[in-house]
């Protein structure tokens, strides 16, 4: 069956619905006056069921947003529980973090600083007198080998270019 031939049989099924609908009103068995009264009855009673049922439906709507309000609401909630917790956690990592460095940099300052003294202990003049390169002993030496050595030994540093 094509669009036209169903709407066309649609018009023609209203028709022959308006057309009963109109004679049995005119072959009723009431007057005119009763069944004009029973129509305006049967629209107001319509007119309040409409309204009733409006009503409810509002209700029900109201009830279901107010549900979803509050669904969001908690929602919400949770996400900026977890943002601050987040957040909580990101700034003591940094805190870590910062403290960290902190006392890597301490380290890195204490092992420049005591290069600069064992550099500077090591190109002074009085210490190169105590370096001569040779080890002292403590007793005559007489050339066989025989005297006895503090096993201390002071090595001349490798002179630094800086």
């Amino acid at each position: 069956m094509t669009e036209d031939n169903r709407i066309n049989g649609l018009a023609w099924f209203l028709a022959g619905l308006g057309v009963g609908a109109l004679a049995g009103i005119l072959y009723a068995p009431k007057s005119g006056r009763e069944t004009r009264d029973d129509l305006a009855n049967s629209a107001r009673e319509g007119t309040e069921y409409l309204r009733n049922r409006s009503r409810q439906v509002a209700d029900q709507v109201g009830t279901l947003v107010d549900r979803g309000k509050e669904q969001v609401g908690d929602y919400v909630d949770r996400g900026r529980e977890v943002v601050d917790r987040g957040r909580a956690q990101w700034e003591e990592f940094v805190e870590r973090g910062k403290s960290l460095v902190g006392e890597q940099g301490q380290r890195v300052n204490a092992a420049v600083d005591a290069g600069r003294q064992a550099y500077k202990a090591g190109s002074s003049p009085s210490s190169s007198n105590m370096t001569s390169g040779s080890t002292t002993s403590s007793g005559a030496n007489t050339g066989t080998g025989t005297g006895t050595s503090t096993g201390v030994s002071t090595a001349t540093p490798a002179t630094n270019p800086h």
